[in-house]
């Protein structure tokens, strides 16, 4: 990993960026397959599913039978360890439920909110060297608990043309059975536009590649909500000597095994703590059976020593991590102090892995500096907010003046009418 040691601020942007290609280089292939899926449909998805996966279907679709299949290839113990995690996963969720929130204004307008599910949700799953069984949890047991009534999973088959059992184990576990064997840009294209098979829907979620990433952002401009921006993963650990390097190491590798263009960070106030994180990355390396991504993914990695906790914190909010481990002595000042973090995870015994997997919190979360403006996927990124008003006529004529001289200030003469009129009827 690079060593860098007290970075000047005017370097930090291009110290911080991440090894991603631009959206330019990308969106151009993304537009083509998205109007081939808009016009062709089922047609399409084949094509490139074959050209990308490298598999011709019979059928996109997941049957029920393969789906009782994939029962008997999941071993026990991780089957015992889904129902864990979901069983978490879903307490924590379920404690983020809302009731209705009602207030009268003033005397005779009563204004209140109340939420709905998104009917129809679209869940990417991603397939390939690591099969995210994981994410199906982070997304369904939400999805459920907000009352989506069409939940759709869209993940890409392998080259026999089967989606991981693991993943369809899960899918079956929290109750979706709507599952494709499609995956990358055409499947996002077909949740956008709907196709024969494939039904059309509101919102998409689940992580990506960078193709995934901009086709999702595309499909924003048909009328497709996204949760977020989410591409490759991406770790920021700040820690000083009371942090166990062997520790921190491991939380280093365990996000860049997730892919070649992956990001992790190490921020300290400690150069001894850096050089034993080095020397023990270097170790734990060598035993991974996906080192040489993780190798890739480190060469775009960083060991940065700063002077104080104060510069410290400034270069993480400016940075804006998806995940973020704080090993200090003063983890208060870090757990205060941030401002853009997806999630956060505090001590020497709270590893990423635990958030990943089984806390309870959710791992769909912001990457690429988004944490700024995104929160990671919750209860109500599968809920709308809607607002609600019941005015009497003591209401109106409470507020009908303030109504009348606002509207005609902007010029608007219909609006102030609207009130006008009711108004002249109470007299």
């Amino acid at each position: 990993m690079n060593k860098i040691y007290n970075p000047a601020k005017e370097s930090w942007s291009a110290l911080l960026e991440r090894p991603t290609v631009t959206v330019e280089d990308i969106e151009i292939t993304v537009n083509e397959i998205f109007k081939e899926v808009k016009i062709k449909g089922d047609l399409a998805i084949e094509k490139y599913t074959n050209l990308f996966d490298g598999v011709q279907l019979n059928s996109l679709t997941v049957s029920d039978a393969e789906i009782e299949a994939s029962k008997k290839l999941v071993s026990e113990d991780l089957k015992e360890a889904i129902k864990m995690a979901k069983a978490n996963i879903k307490k924590f969720h379920k404690a983020q439920e809302t009731g209705k929130v009602e207030i009268e204004t003033i005397k005779g307008v009563k204004c209140w909110q109340e939420k709905r599910p998104i009917q129809k949700v679209g869940i990417y799953i991603p397939g390939g060297t690591a099969p995210l069984f994981s994410t199906v949890l982070m997304l369904a047991i939400p999805a459920q608990l907000a009352g989506c009534s069409k939940i759709v999973l869209c993940s890409p088959p392998n080259k026999e043309g089967e989606i991981h059992p693991a993943i369809l184990y899960t899918a079956q576990l929290c109750g979706i059975t709507t599952i494709f064997k499609v995956g990358g840009i055409q499947a996002i294209a077909g949740m956008t536009f709907g196709t024969e098979t494939i039904p059309k829907v509101y919102k998409i979620f689940g992580p990506g590649n960078q193709f995934v990433t901009v086709a999702k952002q595309l499909a924003t401009k048909f009328g497709v909500a996204i949760d977020m921006p989410a591409g490759p993963s991406e770790l920021l650990v700040v820690a000083d000597t009371t942090a166990n390097a062997a520790f921190v190491a491991s939380d280093l590798l365990s996000q860049a095994e997730h892919g070649t263009d992956s990001q992790v960070i190490l921020v300290s106030i400690s150069k001894e703590l850096i050089d034993n994180v080095s020397k023990e990355i270097q170790k734990q390396l060598n035993e991974l059976p996906r080192k040489a991504i993780a190798e890739k993914a480190i060469e775009n990695s960083k060991l940065i020593y700063v002077k104080n906790k104060v510069i410290a914190l400034e270069l993480i909010n400016e940075y804006g991590p998806e995940h973020f481990i704080i090993c200090t002595d003063d983890e208060e000042f870090f757990v205060n102090g941030i401002q853009n973090a997806g999630s956060i995870f505090i001590g020497n015994y709270t590893p990423e892995s635990a958030g990943d997997y089984a806390s309870g919190t959710n791992h769909t979360l912001p990457t690429n500096g988004y944490a700024k403006q995104y929160s990671g996927v919750n209860l109500d990124s599968f809920i709308k907010s809607m607002t609600f008003q019941k005015i009497d006529k003591e209401g109106i004529l409470n507020i009908g003046k303030t109504i009348e001289i606002m509207a005609e200030a902007e010029g608007l003469q219909a609006h102030k009418n609207a009130v006008t009129l009711r108004l002249n009827s109470l007299k």
